[in-house]
Parts: C-alpha cells; structure tokens; sequence
C-alpha cells in the first residue's frame, strides 16, 4: 500500500505487510522538513526474516531489483540474498532468525 503526497509524484509513506506475518511502514527520504531528509539516500540497509528466500528472490526478480548479492548459503546457517530499492537502500532477505534471547533470570 503507497499513501500518495500532494502531488501524485510524492510519497508519504509505504506500508508493506509481509506475508509471513507482521509488517514495515517506510517512508521516503525525500520530504522537505522531515528530520530524516537530512540524511543522504542510499545509507540505510534492513534484514527481513523469511522461511521462504527462494519465493521471495523469484518475486524480486520478477519486480525488477536490483540484486546485490545472489542467493547463497551462510556458515551460520542461513539462505538468503541482498537487493537494491529505488532510493539505494539495501535489504537482505534470509533464514537466519538471530540469536535467541536470553531466558529471564530469577532473583
């Protein structure tokens, strides 16, 4: 879902739900007095979750990204690759769920 600006070339924000459960809501870099217009385009990067890398390149593919790194298997256990968006942010896409949280300790 895109949320147009004022003019039809302007984009407030995008809300992308995942398939997977969950979502992320983007906006551009490119809104005048928005604190974050200060910081140049291209400079952010974002891993997302999924059970699913191979769809997920497919669909990519098919969108026209722009591939940064090719699907390949980690040491750590991951499958997963990395494109470009429109404004040079790059997200990374694989299995690799972190590392788990530590359990709370009793006091």
């Amino acid at each position: 879902l895109v949320v147009s600006g004022d003019t039809d070339d302007v984009v407030e924000h995008a809300q992308l739900h995942w398939p997977e459960g969950g979502g992320i809501m983007l906006g551009t870099a490119n809104r005048p007095g928005n604190v974050f217009s200060e910081r140049p385009t291209g400079s952010g990067s974002s891993y997302v979750v999924t059970d699913e890398p191979d769809a997920v390149f497919e669909r990519a593919m098919k969108a026209g990204a722009e591939v940064v790194q090719e699907m390949r298997e980690e040491d750590y256990g991951s499958r997963g690759f990395s494109v470009n968006d429109p404004e040079g942010n790059i997200w990374s896409f694989g299995t690799y769920r972190g590392e788990a949280p530590d359990a709370p300790s009793a006091t």
